[in-house]
């Protein structure tokens, strides 16, 4: 699938991944994209049992968000690196068909 296809650049910061719309395509190296608010199911809740430094989550990877343009999320520019990936000044970006927001409990 092209880059033109895709409509999400999701921010990935070592283990967390925040949701990032893609707003204008500049070029096949060069991309505008916005965060975006998620907002975590308020019937989701983690499960800690004892382990690691004080808990362990055992069912992060179940975890479900509701995603929503923010107007207000300031436009930021993406180029395309010899790793393959678009980078920002907010980090790597990947690019996705579904907006993806996902916070590591567990680090």
């Amino acid at each position: 699938m092209g880059l033109i296809e895709m409509k999400y650049a999701n921010m990935h910061g070592y283990t967390d991944i925040a949701p990032f719309e893609i707003v204008k395509v500049i070029s096949e190296k060069t991309i505008e994209v916005r965060a975006m608010s998620a907002t975590l199911d308020p019937n989701w809740k983690p499960n800690i049992i004892p382990g690691g430094f004080s808990g362990h989550c055992v069912n992060q990877n179940t975890q479900i968000y509701t995603y929503a343009s923010d107007e207000n999320a300031p436009v930021i520019r993406c180029r395309l690196r010899k790793d393959g990936y678009f980078h920002s000044a907010h980090g790597k970006h990947v690019l996705a068909e579904k907006p993806r927001k996902f916070y590591d409990y567990n680090f």
